[in-house]
C-alpha cells in the first residue's frame, strides 16, 4: 500500500495543537491575502533551497504543507520525500478547503 500523502484539515489542525508544523508553500501576495497563524511561509520555488530548514522542523514533528487548493503542496510533499524528509504530508484541499471546514475567518480567494 502506498504511502499516504494528504492530510485531511481536521486532522491537521489537531496535529498542530500537538507541536505538527504547518509550512505554507503559496507566494507571499497570496500568503498576503490569507494565511493561517501558525504556518511559516516557504513558497514553492524557495523550497530546495530551504530543505536543511525544512528537515530541522521534522526532526521534531510532522511537517504539514498547504497551498491554495492542495496541488502545489503535494508536489512539494512528494519532492520532499524523495530528498528524505519522511514525515510530511499536503493538507488535503489546501487553504481553501481550510476556511471552509476550519477556520471561516481565513479569507477564501
Amino acid at each position: 500500500m502506498p504511502e499516504k500523502l494528504e492530510i485531511e484539515p481536521r486532522e491537521a489542525h489537531s496535529q498542530l495543537a500537538k507541536g505538527a508544523v504547518l509550512v505554507d508553500v503559496r507566494e507571499p501576495e497570496e500568503y498576503a491575502v490569507a494565511a493561517i497563524s501558525r504556518s511559516r511561509l516557504i513558497p514553492m520555488q524557495s523550497i530546495p533551497a530551504q530543505l536543511q530548514e525544512i528537515e530541522g522542523l521534522s526532526d521534531g514533528a510532522d511537517v504539514f504543507v498547504i497551498c491554495h487548493h492542495g496541488v502545489r503542496s503535494l508536489q512539494v510533499v512528494h519532492w520532499l520525500r524523495e530528498h528524505g524528509v519522511e514525515n510530511c504530508f499536503s493538507v488535503a484541499g489546501g487553504i481553501d478547503r481550510w476556511s471552509q471546514e476550519i477556520d471561516p475567518a481565513v479569507p477564501r480567494y
